[in-house]
C-alpha cells in the first residue's frame, strides 16, 4: 500500500521540521519500481571531523510495517531527548531499507524476487540487479557514509541485543550476544574490509515497542563515556584518503592512467593531457613529455588513418593533448595533429549538427567538439573553427529551462555524465573563445545557468547522482569529476563567484574518498550510449576498479584545483 510510504515520508518530514536544522531528508537508493529508499541525514554525517558520535540507524530491511514503525518511534524519542543528546550523537537513519516490500506486503521480500534483509556483502550487478538493487545501494551508501556505529532495529516479542564482530566492548556493555554470520547487512559490515575501506561496528536491538525507549536510552548513555567509542575503521580509511594532497592524488592517477593510446579515443586522450598538465606544476623538466611523445610515436598515430573509416568525435578528441605536448617538446607536429582532426568537421546544413557530430546533438559532442575545435582556433587563429563550434552549441536546443541538459534531442533524461559533458564542453569553449566574440555572451549564459542548476543536485556526500533529478540514483564518479572540473575552471577564470567554492571542495571530498592508493575508483558509469528510457539510465552498470575515463577526469579535476590554489 502506497499509503504506508506516504505516511513514512510524512513522518520523516515532520522529524526534519522538529529537528530545526538537525536533519535533512535524502535518499540512499532506488528500487526496481523506481521508488526511492528514504534516509534521514544528520548535518555531520559527512563532515570530515566532528566531536559527535556518528550513528546510523537502519530498519525495515524486511519491509515489515512493525520494524519501520519501530524506527520512526525511535527517531521521535531521540528528537525528544533535547539539545544535550543531539550535541553528543549525530544520528542518521534509513528507517525502511525495503520500501517496495513495505508498500506491497511482500514479506520478507521486495516484490521483485529479492530479499534486502540478506545477501551481504553484495557482489556484482552495481546498480542494476534485477531482484536485489536495494542490497547494492545500501551496501555502498552505508560503507561510504562510514558511521562510527550502525544500529539495526527490529520489532519482536522479546528484548535481545546482538553485536557484529567489530562491536568491541560495546557488546558486553549492553549484554549483546555475538551475531552469527547470517548474510545480513550488520554482520557483513563488521567483517573483513567492506567496500575496500574497513569494518563498521554494529549492534542489533530486537524488542517490543514498549522496551525500545529504555534500551536505547541505556545505549545513548554509554556513547560519550565508553572508552572504545570512536571513529570506525571505515571512517579512518576515508580520513586517510582525504588527507592526501591534490598533488599526491594526482601522482597516483598519473601512475595508473595515460599510458597508452590504443584505440585513439578521448578516454585515453584526457589522462595523457592530465599527465602533461601535472608535469607543468612541478620541476620535472621535459622527461614526462618526452616519455609520452615516445609512447605516442609507437602508437597507432603512425598509421595512415588511426581513427578508422568513420571516426566519431570521441575518437577525434583522443588527440586533445596535441597542443600541450607540442608546447612541452617543441615538436609542432603534435599541434598540427589537432588541426588535421578539426579539418574533418564539415559545416553541414543550416541548423544541423556539423558532421561527424551526432545529428541529434548529443551532449558528448559538446565536450569533444569544444576540445578540438577550440584548440584548432588557438593554434591557427582561423575563425571557421569557432563558427562550427558556436553554431553547434547554439543550434542544439537541448538545454532546458531548468538549466539542465537532456542527453540529446529525442531523449528527455538528465543523465549525470551527459550533463558533465555539457559542462565541460561549455567550459572548454569559453576557455578558447575570445572575449569579443559575438557568441560569447550566449554561451557564458548557458554555462552559468547550468552551473547554478547542477549544484542543487549535489548530494551531502559531495557526489552527484547517476540521473540528476532521481533521488537515490547511485552516486556517480565521473559526473562528479566533470562538474568539479568545470566549476573549478570557472572559478579560476572568473566566470563564477566564490559561492561555488564550497561545491567544488565538497565534490573533491567525495572524489578523493573514492580513489585508493593504486588509482582504483568507485562507481563510475560504464560506457553509455543513448538509452531508451529512464530505467535504462538507472541500470547502467557502475565500474569499480581501474577505469580510464574516470582516471582522466579525476586527474584533470585535481590539476585544475591545484592551479586554482596557486592562483
Amino acid at each position: 500500500m502506497t499509503d504506508r510510504i506516504d505516511d513514512l515520508v510524512a513522518s520523516l518530514d515532520s522529524l526534519v521540521r522538529r529537528g530545526r536544522g538537525r536533519w535533512t531528508r535524502s535518499a540512499c537508493g532506488v528500487t526496481r519500481s523506481e521508488r526511492e529508499i528514504p534516509a534521514l541525514l544528520d548535518g555531520d554525517a559527512y563532515v570530515p571531523a566532528t566531536s559527535r558520535a556518528r550513528v546510523l540507524l537502519v530498519s525495515g530491511l524486511s519491509g515489515r510495517p512493525d520494524d519501520v514503525a519501530q524506527a520512526v518511534r525511535a527517531l521521535g524519542v531521540f528528537a525528544a531527548g533535547g539539545p544535550q543528546l543531539a550535541s553528543e550523537i549525530a544520528l542518521s537513519a534509513v528507517p525502511c531499507g525495503n520500501p517496495d516490500g513495505l508498500a506491497a506486503d511482500a514479506d520478507p521480500g521486495n516484490g521483485a524476487g529479492g530479499d534486502p534483509s540478506t545477501g551481504y556483502p553484495s557482489e556484482g550487478n552495481y546498480f542494476h540487479d534485477q531482484q536485489n538493487p536495494e542490497t547494492r545501494h545500501l551496501w555502498r551508501w552505508v560503507g561510504f557514509q562510514a558511521p562510527d556505529r550502525v544500529l539495526e532495529l527490529r520489532s519482536g516479542n522479546h528484548t535481545r541485543w546482538e553485536a557484529n564482530q567489530s562491536a568491541g566492548l560495546m557488546a558486553p556493555a549492553v549484554g549483546a550476544m555475538p551475531l552469527r554470520d547470517d548474510g545480513s547487512l550488520l554482520a557483513a559490515l563488521g567483517t573483513g574490509n567492506p567496500n575496500g575501506l574497513g569494518a563498521i561496528p554494529g549492534l542489533r536491538l530486537t524488542a517490543p515497542a514498549h522496551h525500545v525507549s529504555g534500551e536505547l536510552g541505556r545505549l545513548w548513555s554509554l556513547v560519550t563515556q565508553f572508552p572504545d567509542w570512536g571513529p570506525s575503521p571505515a571512517r579512518h580509511a576515508l580520513d586517510s584518503r582525504r588527507s592526501r594532497s591534490k598533488l599526491r592524488l594526482a601522482s597516483i592517477l598519473d601512475t595508473a592512467y595515460g599510458r597508452h593510446l590504443d584505440p585513439v579515443v578521448y578516454t585515453q586522450g584526457v589522462p595523457i593531457s592530465g599527465r602533461l598538465r601535472l608535469a607543468q606544476l612541478g620541476p620535472t623538466g621535459p622527461g614526462v613529455a618526452l616519455e609520452i611523445a615516445s609512447m605516442l610515436d609507437e602508437s597507432r598515430l603512425g598509421a595512415s588513418d588511426p581513427f578508422g573509416d568513420q571516426p566519431r568525435p570521441s575518437n577525434l578528441a583522443g588527440v586533445l593533448w596535441g597542443a600541450e605536448l607540442a608546447e612541452a617538446t617543441g615538436d609542432r607536429r603534435w599541434s598540427q595533429l589537432i588541426v588535421n582532426v578539426a579539418d574533418r568537421y564539415q559545416a553541414g546544413d543550416p541548423g544541423a549538427a556539423p558532421p561527424p557530430s551526432d545529428p541529434d546533438f548529443r551532449t558528448e559532442d559538446m565536450f569533444m567538439n569544444g576540445a578540438i575545435l577550440g584548440r584548432a582556433f588557438d593554434i591557427t587563429g582561423d575563425e571557421r573553427y569557432l563558427e562550427l563550434l558556436t553554431r553547434f552549441l547554439g543550434d542544439g536546443g537541448i538545454q532546458q529551462e531548468s538549466g539542465l541538459f537532456w542527453h540529446c534531442r529525442p531523449v528527455p533524461f538528465f543523465w549525470g555524465r551527459g550533463n558533465g559533458f555539457a559542462a565541460m564542453g561549455l567550459s572548454e569553449t569559453l576557455t578558447h573563445l575570445p572575449e569579443e566574440h559575438p557568441s560569447r555572451a550566449a554561451i557564458l549564459s548557458m554555462y552559468l545557468k547550468q552551473m547554478d542548476a547542477v549544484r542543487r543536485y549535489q548530494q551531502p556526500s559531495g557526489m552527484f547522482p547517476q540521473v540528476l533529478d532521481v533521488p537515490g540514483s547511485y552516486q556517480e564518479f565521473t559526473a562528479t569529476c566533470m562538474f568539479g572540473y568545470a566549476m573549478t575552471r570557472g572559478l579560476r577564470r572568473g566566470w563564477l563567484d566564490d559561492s561555488f567554492l564550497e561545491s567544488v571542495r565538497h565534490g573533491w571530498q567525495g572524489v578523493t574518498e573514492r580513489i585508493d592508493d593504486e588509482g582504483n575508483v568507485v562507481d563510475a558509469c560504464t560506457n553509455t550510449g543513448v538509452q531508451g528510457n529512464l530505467r535504462e539510465y538507472l541500470d547502467r552498470p557502475a565500474v569499480s576498479g581501474i577505469d580510464d575515463r574516470s582516471g582522466g577526469m579525476a586527474l584533470w579535476f585535481a590539476v585544475e584545483l591545484e592551479r586554482l590554489a596557486r592562483q
